[in-house]
């Protein structure tokens, strides 16, 4: 398993190659498992097409070390079933730390008295500037970086108050961070604003000249964000006529800014502070998001979930460690179905529909897309050349269209058995009738705990033996003479009694024999097996 990187760092078996010859993109690009940009490089690498992807044949992750993925086709991507991967999280306290820095570097005219100095000039007269502690600082959009920078103003003595419509009040509150209104409410009261948002449609021009020119006239206005959420030709205007006082500019519409364009107007301009977009540029965030990403590229690899997927709903922290052991239970579960209901009876899994029900706590989380994912791969895990290990939740429902496979999934709060916090149950419909399993978790370890027609509870791994007999005297003692004929240990055994309905109705004469193995299973032992007296059906599953 290999992944491909465009600087050195090792993580995974990467291979470093710093060539951005889109031919060679293309190439090595079908070799590989994974694909990583660091933000440094991106733009040097050449865009990630639909073409280049096409080419990687095994490609199954591309991940930016970093936030922006504008040089990649996510859209290709998704198609092809590729997973794109950022880091969102990895150059918070850079981001928020460079807004500090630019902050009280337009308050104390840092970056002019720099220049003169530099010029041989001493002009301390002319470089007055204010102080921070008991100005407001405003803030659009409260999320993690800025929050990060509420915190840094308040430590500074500042007075914050934020615009954000999906953010909490009462953890505003916690961090005494005030949340008004809108934009009419916050930029009359001021002195210093930044935004930190993502560019979108609803945030492109957010601030233009009706809204410079509702600020104070000391205001200074702050962006390490995205260039164009402040309209550039409307800030140079407020900064010529006097709307406000200055800027500090982190980012701009282009980068690098074009010759007489406003925005070099802007760079050149003696109330702004400009920085080359250093935002993230501190070592210890390069090494954030390239551990970040390396992390979710082998955990992906290894047939886990990301943490921040650009082309997959977002998973929370606290919801991904939920689903994980289910992951493993349902994904357990579609290769037990197979294996049993399917493999040793001569059906097939397409043109049959599945039905996911989920139970209790496990009801609640609304993205299950890694649970509907999971029961795809186990489905087909037996049954494809891959093994399964090229699914995953961005290709799952094309997979499963492929093999024909219809999958529903049911949310139910309550639990019929009040032992289990959460139950999975999988229900499989077709012409043959409907066969069930049903499974929970418990810890980190998951079990099934009803097998069609039988209660059972054992660990779905390794190899097993799953036996319909007649339950009568003397079948354990017949299979385990066989077994043992054979050299085969028996490592556990679980009984399966048909449940109170079905023994009601049936009269009780069937059972399940659950037997996990050690040794060699060859067809002469499934045969043996099958042809003990009272023996209706032997499945061989590995799990």
């Amino acid at each position: 398993m290999t992944v491909l990187c465009h600087v050195v760092w090792v993580a995974v078996r990467l291979e470093a190659q710093r060539s951005s010859n889109r031919g060679y993109v293309g190439s090595a690009c079908s070799k590989q498992h994974g694909w990583l940009q660091t933000c440094r490089r991106a733009k040097k690498a050449g865009a990630l097409n639909a073409d280049v992807l096409a080419a990687g044949r095994k490609l199954r992750v591309v991940a930016r070390a970093g936030v922006g993925v504008d040089n990649i086709d996510v859209d290709a991507a998704t198609n092809q079933g590729i997973i794109v991967v950022n880091s969102p999280s990895g150059n918070i306290v850079a981001a928020a730390e460079h807004t500090i820095a630019l902050l009280l570097a337009t308050a104390r005219n840092v970056g002019r008295a720099d220049t003169t100095m530099k010029d041989g000039k001493w002009e301390r007269g002319k470089l007055v500037g204010v102080e921070v502690g008991n100005k407001t600082l405003g803030i659009i959009g409260l999320g993690k970086v800025g929050m990060k920078v509420a915190r840094m103003a308040i430590g500074l003595g500042m007075k914050v108050k934020a615009v954000d419509p999906y953010a909490s009040a009462e953890i505003a509150g916690q961090a005494n961070v005030e949340l008004v209104a809108d934009l009419k409410t916050l930029l009359p009261i001021v002195d210093f604003l930044t935004i930190h948002t993502p560019l979108m449609a609803s945030t492109l021009d957010l601030l233009k000249e009706e809204e410079f020119q509702q600020m104070k006239k000391t205001a200074r206005v702050l962006n390490v964000a995205r260039g164009g959420v402040y309209n550039e030709a409307a800030l140079l205007r407020a900064l010529d006529e006097g709307w406000i006082a200055g800027a500090g500019l982190d980012v701009f519409t282009a980068e690098p800014p074009v010759a007489e364009s406003t925005a070099s107007q802007l760079t050149r301009h003696p109330k702004v502070v400009a920085t080359p977009h250093l935002g993230a540029s501190t070592v210890e965030a390069q090494e954030n998001v390239s551990m970040d990403v390396c992390t979710q590229v082998a955990e992906i690899l290894r047939g886990g979930l990301p943490t921040a997927a650009v082309n997959v709903p977002l998973i929370m922290p606290e919801e991904y460690r939920k689903l994980q052991p289910f992951v493993r239970l349902i994904e357990k579960m579609g290769g037990l179905y197979t294996q049993h209901f399917v493999g040793s009876r001569g059906g097939m899994i397409g043109g049959r529909k599945f039905e996911l029900i989920y139970q209790g706590d496990l009801a609640g989380i609304s993205n299950t897309r890694p649970l509907y994912a999971a029961l795809v791969k186990g489905l087909v895990s037996s049954i494809s050349d891959s093994g399964g290990r090229d699914v995953n939740i961005v290709n799952a429902s094309l997979t499963a269209k492929e093999k024909g496979i219809i999958i529903s999934e049911t949310h139910s709060g309550e639990v019929k058995n009040a032992v289990y916090a959460s139950l999975v149950t999988l229900r499989s419909h077709g012409a043959d009738g409907e066969q069930v399993i049903e499974g929970y978790v418990s810890g980190q370890s998951i079990y099934i705990s009803k097998l069609d027609r039988f209660s059972a509870t054992f660990q779905p791994h390794g190899t097993m033996l799953v036996l319909h007999n007649y339950d009568e005297p003397g079948k354990i003692g017949g299979v385990g003479m066989v077994l043992g004929q054979h050299g085969i240990n028996i490592t556990f055994m679980q009984v399966a009694s048909l449940d109170g309905e079905e023994r009601r109705a049936e009269g009780g004469n069937e059972a399940l024999m659950i037997l996990g193995v050690r040794g060699e299973i060859s067809g002469k032992v499934v045969d043996d097996l099958q042809r003990e007296e009272g023996i209706l059906n032997v499945s061989l599953v590995r799990l």
